[in-house]
């Protein structure tokens, strides 16, 4: 049975860099999923530049090396929340999640509404979720993401 690891980070390339790991070992990009805020809405908007996640593209190129994980990212507005940057198959599950928003998509992976609901409000501030789904050790995916940076971890 598969489990459900969560964390935030509050930095891009911290989260980059975790993804990277869980990667190196051995979990597979159909087990991870990243979801962040799409400042780069507001900056096309205003004009303006900003130097967190601006570009999915760039980002993804970042995480995956040259076909990059983001760069086949949706774009996806998502109730109470906004323009986001999703991967993995957590996207798919916002993507239809028309009236959940980000908490109800939670829900799907077993985290709690209640915690569904704080890790919505870190994204909604401009935290970068990464979420994995896997039988293999979650532990170990928990270590990588405190070891990276990750804040409120939670193993469901």
């Amino acid at each position: 049975m598969a489990k459900t690891v969560i964390g935030v980070f509050r930095d891009r390339q911290k989260a980059e860099q975790a993804v990277r790991e869980l990667r190196g070992q051995g979990f597979g990009d159909q087990e991870i999923s990243i979801v962040a805020k799409d400042p780069g809405q507001a900056a096309r908007k205003t004009g303006g530049t900003q130097n967190d996640i601006s570009d999915g593209t760039a980002w993804g190129a970042g995480i995956g090396g040259t076909a990059g994980l983001l760069a086949s990212a949706g774009a996806l507005a998502v109730p109470g929340i906004g323009p986001l940057l999703a991967m993995g198959p957590l996207a798919a599950t916002l993507g239809g999640a028309a009236a959940g928003g980000l908490a109800g998509g939670l829900v799907d992976y077993g985290i709690p509404e209640q915690e569904g609901k704080k890790y919505e409000q870190r994204v909604k501030q401009g935290d970068v979720l990464v979420v994995l789904s896997s039988t293999k050790n979650v532990d170990k995916a928990a270590q990588i993401l405190r070891q990276h940076g990750a804040e409120d971890v939670m193993t469901r």
